[in-house]
Order: C-alpha cells, then structure tokens, then sequence
C-alpha cells in the first residue's frame, strides 16, 4: 500500500525514475534536435544549464513551504508540471521556446528533488535509511539510462518532437497517485527562510558534502549531456546507438555502484561512522583517471570499460551521501537541507558545465573540453574526505536538538 515506508518508496522511486528520464532525454536527442533546429554547441548545451538554473533557484523556496506546510502537494504538482513541460518540448519551433520548456522542467523537478528524499528518509529508521535511499538513487541510473536508450531510439523512429511526448504523458498518472501518499506529521512553527537557510548552511559538515558534490556535478553533470554527442563524433556511431550505448553503460555500472556503495557504507559504519564520506570520497578520486581514461582511450572497446569503471566508482556516493546529509540536521528542515545541497552543487556544478565544455568544444575540441572537466572529481574527492573530521560533531549535534 502507498500508505506503508516500502509502499512510498516504490511509488517515489518510480517517480523518480521518471524525473530521470524526462532530464536526460534531451541529451540522446540532441544531434537530431542541433540538426533540425540548426544549433551550435553552445546553444545545445545552454539547454541543459537552463534546466539546472532555474531547478537550483526554485528548490530553496519551495523547500521552505514544504517543510512549513506540508509536502505532499508540492511533490503531486511538481510531477505535472515536469511532465507537461517536457510535452511542450516537442512542440517548439526554435531554440527560445526549447530554452523555455527545458527552464520549466526545473520548476517541477524543484519540487520534487528538494523534497522527496527526505520523504522517503524520515519513514525508515536509521539502520535501514541507507539502504532505502540507496534503492532510491538507483533510478538515477536506471531513469538516465532509459532516457538516453529509449530516447535515442524513439527519437530514430518517430523522431525528436513525438518522442518527448511519448516520456511525458505516464507523468501525470504518477502525479495523480502521489496524491494518495500519506501527509506529513504536524510540525512546530516555522522559522523564517531567512534563519532556516542560515541554519542549515552553518553546518560545517552540509558545506563541505555540497562542495565535494559541486565538484561531481560539475564533471558528471557535463559527460551526461556530452558523451552520447562524443560516441556520435569521435566514434561514428549513430545517434540510436550511441544513446543506447551510453545507457547501457550508466545502468549497469549506476546499478553496480548505488548498491555497492549502500553495501560498503552499511559494512563500515560500525567501525567508522564517517563511512558514507570515506565511501564517496575514494569513489570520486578513483573516478577520474578512469574516466579520463574513457575519453582518451584508444578504441571503443577501452573506452566503454573504462566508462563502466569510472561511472561506478561515482555512482558509490548516491545513497550514503543523502544518508549523510540527513544525518547532520534536524528533521524539521531535511528538505531546506536539500535544496541547500540542491542549489549550491548546480551552481557551482553542472549549471554551467555543459554550456562551459560546449564553448570548449567549439574552440578546442569535445575531446579536450571532456577531459579538463575531469580535474573536477578530484577536488570534490579530497573535500568529501576533508569532511570526516566533523561529521560525529555535527550528527551528534542535530540528534541532541531534535530530541530537545
């Protein structure tokens, strides 16, 4: 039942999944849509940094109602609209009113990702909300990989206009089921943004967890839209291949990584309670060789291994990260926390990533413009492993305020 913990997860890692979808498609349909709608690099990858600016603007204030007024609508409505938004995608004539539905896909997705996870967190109980939320971070690979497959291949068939309609419709079933979800528990008054925002951000711990998740967006954010167009050009794949190629490799090595990661900081944690940190932090600096790896390698077969590689030792961080975060502050601004997470790992990150490596490819080429961004995981791995030292400080402190 939708009423239950496991009921809830599956409907929101259902949605999720969706969300996904929606958000990657454009980057499997890209050639066909630079093609028809004549773009250069930078206009194609300034669609993606839409989507991410206006998603990292809105989250903060629609966290702060939701955690004030109740949640359930905002994730119900913010479903409909990213749906209807990426419907309106196939019916644009030209790259402004592209632009314009992609920045509405950020408006409902806000209200969702702000929001969901700590949805999800607060109905299981500490030694089992790792794990839930590893589960649910599972439909970033498994959506995305949906995405750029069945992307690429609806957008061989039917081609790119039907295909964003054909993803867009199930959305508005699964905002009507959210609906059912259970309401949130009554809480005490709510502080004001203001003084809510300066909470959460004084946690040493969040700043440091956002920074190093800066850095992983900003690389990972950018070979999301980036890799299909590298397999198309560097490679001669076609556009269906190319995506289906890329999704494989992301659901196998994001299934792989998520529940591996889960595993490893479940198996840790007793020993170490910083083991969600130490987890992520290694898997982000043994990421960028690898993928730096892939897009240097020699043949297909190489740089599709090391792809597989790289993308697991990243997607490690999916579950304990949100673990973490959940774990440092107080269950009455969880979602603030997010969309402070939300906000500040878009700007610094994958907000203008993709925009950045498509200027780069137009002047010194995709392959050199990939492998600058992956100087990027480095540094997010040496500052999730720099937040260890306060982490038992800060969880410590948001369990004695809660229970105060």
């Amino acid at each position: 039942m939708i009423s239950t913990p496991n009921g809830v997860l599956a409907l929101l890692l259902s949605v999720n999944i969706l969300n996904y979808v929606d958000r990657q498609i454009v980057y499997a349909l890209l050639p066909l849509i630079s093609s028809d709608l004549r773009l250069s690099d930078a206009q194609a990858g300034s669609l993606a940094s839409a989507f991410m600016v206006v998603y990292m603007v809105a989250a903060p204030p629609i966290a702060w109602f939701a955690d004030s007024r109740g949640r359930k609508p905002w994730i119900a409505g913010g479903v409909a609209v990213w749906s209807l938004a990426t419907g309106m995608a196939g019916l644009a004539s030209g790259f402004g009113a592209l632009f314009f539905s992609r920045a509405a896909v950020g408006i409902g997705e806000a209200c969702y990702g702000a929001i969901s996870p700590a949805f999800v967190a607060e109905r299981f109980s500490f030694e089992k909300r790792g794990l839930a939320l590893s589960i649910f971070s599972l439909a970033i690979p498994v959506g995305s990989a949906l995405g750029y497959a069945g992307g690429g291949k609806l957008g061989e068939i039917l081609g790119w206009r039907h295909a964003f309609w054909v993803v867009g419709l199930p959305g508005l079933l699964l905002a009507a089921l959210c609906l059912l979800l259970p309401s949130d528990p009554r809480r005490s008054a709510p502080t004001s943004p203001y003084a809510g925002y300066r909470e959460v951000w004084g946690v040493r711990t969040l700043r440091l967890i956002t920074y190093a998740g800066a850095g992983m967006t900003f690389a990972l954010g950018g070979f999301a839209v980036w890799m299909p167009t590298f397999f198309h050009r560097h490679w001669g794949l076609t556009v269906g291949r190319a995506g289906l190629l890329f999704g494989a490799v992301t659901v196998l090595a994001g299934l792989a990584g998520s529940l591996l990661g889960g595993w490893l900081s479940d198996r840790l944690r007793p020993s170490d309670r910083t083991a969600d940190l130490l987890v992520s932090g290694w898997g982000l600096l043994l990421g960028m060789p690898l993928a730096a790896a892939a897009i240097g390698a020699p043949s297909l077969d190489a740089s599709i291994i090391c792809l597989f590689l790289a993308e697991m030792m990243l997607f490690l961080n999916m579950g304990p990260l949100n673990a973490a975060i959940v774990s440092v502050t107080r269950v009455e601004k969880h979602s603030m926390a997010f969309a402070a997470n939300i906000f500040a790992i878009h700007l610094l990150g994958d907000a203008a990533s993709p925009a950045l490596i498509g200027w780069g490819s137009d002047h010194f080429g995709l392959t050199r413009a990939l492998l600058a961004a992956c100087l990027a995981l480095g540094v997010g791995g040496w500052i999730c492993l720099s937040a260890r030292s306060g982490f038992g400080r800060d969880a410590d402190a948001a369990t004695m305020e809660a229970a105060t």
